[in-house]
């Protein structure tokens, strides 16, 4: 008779497994939880010590590590060496090993990975040996083993075993997607222990969470992924879709760059993105205060765009979206009547998002590129040492505002120029070539918006995400009478835009460090 391995850490849909099984005749060999479990449902079984006439040994830590098993699992039928083996130790042959893991996904989203390097007992007793063991042996053989590492599995497994419908393909695929999630099942070990920077081998676990309707564009296929600790991080991709339709490739892209950007900030703050970019961002005494502060930056750009607040989103903010075409709202809440207001709209996507974000130095990002990846530190720092480039030094206002320019210049793709008054963006100059067509576009982006602020109270201020190279970039911020620039530094050139800014009577200061943003 046919035979089958079940040990399984979730005993999800297992005994409606095994009984049907049982009913087409197959012999089951199963371990100490799963056995029981079988047999307090009246399903019969072997319990694994009994084909390998020894104990489970070490808290269960070893009892399918055996070559009675091994073997069974690994031996090629129709080979002729394998089979006199087989006989002569007295080894029947498994053909179905049904196994999954101990829960160590779940365990690390219990117990977060230690600064300490001091690891949890409990995190190390869900590292599964055998089990990864059997499901690997099962992959390996898979033209004479079936190999079943997914609950949802199961009913696929008995109907194609009921119609005799099991082909070498249908093998290959589950023997497939069992390396898969043992690599899976892998890298989540790997990481968690892992507290070396840039080991010399890395291995990223992703898990799908969903489909996506295309890509960047509609002729491309696309998925969304997660790396298993999603659900514990204060990410786009953990966050609760109230309303709307589903997320695009596209959207989830621009959600994070908004979610990053408005997390800069402490005081109630408004980031609107479009393709990746700010067309606006603000800080206010309340969150209306920054939306319509960061919406005149641009509000031919805001419309179709994807809008970040830091704080909970309330009836007098969202009375003033809902006159905006936006693809999408992220917060960290939103009260009843501002879900009322806003539901009205049929597609637009409302997200919550309610784990509080905080930049971490220790955030690794990876970059792809053909056959390989760029690793790196994310650039969650935001300057070095401020200096006083000029004769001039900031007032209180200028330095006010050039902090919150600097801030939202590490967010705009370089070459970046940022043109701010008080604590609101009034120009952007994203993504260009050269930098001085990026503060065109920045004070054409201006000329075009009304901001209504006092110049007097409000100086106009730049930021800059690296150094200039030549000093005509302060020649032509002086045209448009701003008052105080924050830049890097770090050109053989630096003379002379100090020079040119004292000359204008613009206050400097460099930062020290720079903000590329490809």
């Amino acid at each position: 008779m046919p035979t089958a391995l079940i040990s399984v850490s979730s005993k999800s849909g297992v005994v409606e497994f095994a009984k049907n099984l049982t009913d087409l005749g197959w012999d089951i060999i199963s371990s100490g939880g799963t056995a029981k479990t079988l047999k307090e449902n009246e399903i019969d079984c072997k319990e694994i010590s009994e084909i390998t006439e020894f104990p489970e040994i070490l808290d269960g830590r070893v009892k399918t590590l055996n070559p009675k098993i091994h073997g069974a699992i690994l031996a090629v039928r129709g080979n002729d060496v394998h089979t006199r083996q087989l006989k002569k130790h007295k080894i029947s042959t498994i053909d179905i090993v049904a196994v999954n893991l101990y829960p160590f996904e779940e365990t690390i989203n219990k117990i977060p990975k230690p600064n300490d390097k001091k690891i949890a007992q409990e995190i190390i007793e869900n590292i599964d040996i055998g089990g990864v063991a059997l499901i690997r042996a099962a992959a390996k053989n898979y033209k004479d083993v079936l190999v079943i590492c997914d609950n949802s599995d199961y009913n696929l497994i008995i109907d194609w075993l009921k119609n005799k419908d099991i082909d070498e393909e249908k093998r290959l695929n589950l023997a497939a997607k069992a390396f898969r999630h043992t690599a899976y099942y892998d890298s989540l070990i790997s990481n968690y222990l892992t507290y070396e920077k840039f080991p010399s081998q890395v291995s990223i676990p992703l898990k799908k969470l969903s489909n996506l309707r295309y890509g960047e564009n509609p002729h491309q296929a696309a998925s969304l992924y997660g790396n298993g600790t999603e659900q514990n991080f204060p990410s786009v991709i953990s966050a609760k879709q109230l309303h709307g339709k589903e997320l695009s490739y596209n959207n989830y892209l621009d959600l994070e760059a908004a979610w990053r950007l408005v997390h800069e900030f402490e005081n109630p703050a408004c980031a609107i993105i479009k393709h990746n970019n700010p067309c606006g961002c603000a800080e206010g005494e309340d969150l209306k205060d920054a939306y319509l502060k960061a919406l005149s930056c641009d509000t031919v750009s805001a419309f179709g765009s994807i809008i970040a607040f830091n704080d909970r989103v309330e009836k007098n903010e969202a009375e003033e979206i809902s006159k905006l075409f936006a693809e999408c709202i992220i917060a960290c809440d939103f009260s009843p009547k501002a879900l009322e207001i806003l539901t009205q709209k049929k597609n637009i996507r409302l997200l919550k998002q309610n784990i509080v974000y905080k930049l971490s130095k220790n955030e690794i990002e990876y970059r792809m590129l053909t056959s390989g990846m760029l690793v790196q530190d994310r650039d969650n720092l935001l300057l070095s040492e401020t200096k006083n480039m000029t004769k001039r030094i900031p007032s209180k206002n200028e330095k006010e505002s050039l902090d919150f320019a600097w801030k939202v210049c590490k967010h705009v793709k370089s070459n970046a120029i940022i043109l701010v008054r008080g604590k609101q963006t009034v120009g952007i100059g994203a993504g260009q070539m050269s930098r001085i067509d990026s503060l065109n576009i920045a004070v054409k982006k201006m000329s075009e918006a009304k901001h209504n602020l006092d110049e007097k109270n409000f100086p106009l201020v730049l930021a800059s995400d690296a150094f200039f190279p030549f000093s005509d970039v302060v020649e032509e911020a002086a045209k448009t009478d701003v008052s105080a620039i924050c830049q890097p530094g770090g050109s053989i050139r630096d003379g002379d835009s100090i020079k040119a800014a004292d000359e204008k009577n613009i206050a400097m200061i460099f930062t020290s460090m720079r903000h590329f943003k490809h």
